[in-house]
């Protein structure tokens, strides 16, 4: 495997997102998910950077919805994970379950 070929942390947590959600995944939501559930306070920018960022490299796709009156108009653009992105995952689980073998007291470090 080349360098590039895992996930950063963040790219990983909003990948991990868009699993969870699946076709209600837009930024908000998105956003939303990450803070519950890790409760870590997240920019809509940072995400919608990250999910552009994750686009570029082929690891989700986008669509954009209909307008609603309830943004004013405003179309949602709704993302989705591709097969690349599940592999680019799974890739990442396996490489930081590979580093945490044999390490017995991975959480008593401080």
């Amino acid at each position: 495997m080349g360098r590039g070929d895992y996930l950063g942390e963040f790219e990983h947590i909003v990948l991990l997102a868009l699993m969870r959600l699946g076709a209600d995944a837009y930024g908000v939501t998105v956003r939303e998910e990450i803070e519950r559930r890790i409760d870590r306070a997240v920019s809509l920018g940072a995400v919608y950077a990250t999910l552009n960022r994750l686009e570029q490299k082929g690891l989700v796709t986008s669509r954009t919805g209909n307008p609603t009156a309830s943004r004013g108009g405003r179309a949602k653009r709704h993302f989705h994970i591709t097969g690349h992105g599940v592999t680019a995952v799974n890739r990442t689980h396996d490489a930081l379950r590979n580093m945490r073998k044999g390490l017995s007291a991975v959480r008593s470090f401080a």
